[in-house]
């Protein structure tokens, strides 16, 4: 029995370990593509972005070559009639198959550790990266598009000299609701200045509209410094439960939970206080609605925190769950090619597990769902897996 352990052990970690480093060969080239092209980076910042890709590149690849591994071994297996000769001993499929989940499992917990290395370092690290090398992305960006924008800023100019911009505009939005500002010069340049996570603007002969509430002109040169990360587009400098490592996220529950008792104490505080002094028109629903909305994100975030450990661990155990379809689903089609066996399994994963994982994460969220509802579509590929499993058995 151990002889067939290992023999069918060896043979998927040699099919898994080629498979991984082709994947994530292929997913890395996507991914550093991606960010290069959409950001507009050069060499260096590429660079620099390579050991935080890593591990979401991995992220991506380990599910499918554990899957790819496994209906290549049992597809080969089956198709050689071991599992046929086996059988005819007297011993049960199950012997070949229990070493694979086994080891799927441990993988699954890798997985787990590789998601959440993913989300808390890799992309807070691209974040930095791209963060750093901001006053390259905005040059580069003007010299071919004559434009920069985000959700926070948008620059155009007539042309570059050098590192001067020549007849620039600059759109600030500060809110939704408000006029945006707008600033235009003769000419302008841009500096960054990491240690004070700001972009120091260098602007001739300015002209300042703050949305119609005021306008100014400062002659000569006019240096306005700006956030770093309002000149980028970010909105705040706390970070999302999706960017938590596991280990942070049982402290900032417990943060926002303290949180939400103390919004709702104050409103209760101050609904009393309104009512004690006849001031019920502090409690109309155009002033009181900045008061619910604060504590609906807040119940919002709170959600999100509780969920994102079953998302991390569901995606990391989505391995077990594929190996559970794949090695039955290979044996039983022993005389199909390989490829019809991995897609056999493929596009039903594709078509059910994901849409089912996106949409219990969506409504989890939200809180329409419980969290636990994130498992809901690694269930059904192990209900699907076992039954596979106990018709190889009988059969």
């Amino acid at each position: 029995m151990r002889i067939l352990s290992r023999y069918i052990v060896f043979d998927l970690l040699k099919v898994f370990s080629f498979t991984l480093i082709s994947m994530t060969a292929f997913m890395f080239l996507v991914l550093i593509g991606k960010e290069a092209v959409e950001e507009g980076l050069g060499m260096l910042p590429i660079l620099r972005l390579m050991p935080y890709m890593l591990p979401q590149a991995m992220q991506f690849a380990v599910p499918g070559a554990m899957l790819l591994a496994t209906t290549s071994v049992y597809g080969r297996v089956a198709a050689a009639n071991e599992i046929v000769a086996i059988k005819s001993l007297g011993i049960s499929p199950m012997v070949l198959i229990w070493p694979t989940l086994i080891l799927a499992g441990l993988v699954s917990f890798g997985a787990v550790v590789l998601n959440d290395v993913a989300v808390s370092w890799g992309r807070g690290g691209v974040q930095q990266v791209i963060l750093e090398s901001l006053e390259e992305i905005v040059y580069g960006r003007l010299r071919t598009t004559r434009s920069f924008s985000n959700d926070k800023l948008k620059v155009t100019v007539k042309h570059l000299e050098g590192k001067q911009l020549v007849q620039p505009t600059f759109l600030f939005f500060p809110s939704k609701d408000r006029d945006p500002w707008t600033i235009t010069a003769d000419y302008a340049e841009l500096s960054a200045n990491k240690t004070e996570n700001s972009v120091l603007l260098t602007l001739t002969n300015a002209d300042v509209d703050l949305g119609g509430k005021g306008s100014g002109y400062h002659p000569g040169l006019w240096e306005l410094p700006i956030s770093l990360a309002d000149f980028n587009g970010q909105v705040g400098n706390s970070r999302s439960p999706s960017s938590l490592s596991l280990r942070e996220i049982g402290p900032a529950k417990s943060e926002q939970t303290e949180q939400i008792d103390q919004l709702k104490q104050e409103m209760a505080a101050d609904a009393a206080f309104a009512l004690m002094t006849g001031r019920t028109f502090e409690l109309s629903q155009r002033l009181w609605q900045q008061k619910t909305s604060n504590v609906s994100s807040a119940q919002y975030n709170l959600q999100r925190l509780k969920t994102e450990p079953h998302r991390r661990w569901s995606n990391g155990f989505s391995c077990l769950c594929f190996v559970l379809i794949g090695a039955p689903m290979a044996v039983r089609r022993r005389h199909g090619e390989f490829w019809g066996s991995f897609f056999a399994c493929f596009l039903p994963i594709l078509l059910v597990y994901y849409p089912l994982l996106v949409g219990c994460v969506d409504q989890a969220k939200s809180g329409v769902f419980p969290p636990q509802a994130v498992w809901l579509g690694n269930l059904v590929l192990a209900v699907w897996g076992i039954w596979l499993m106990r018709r190889v058995v009988r059969f």
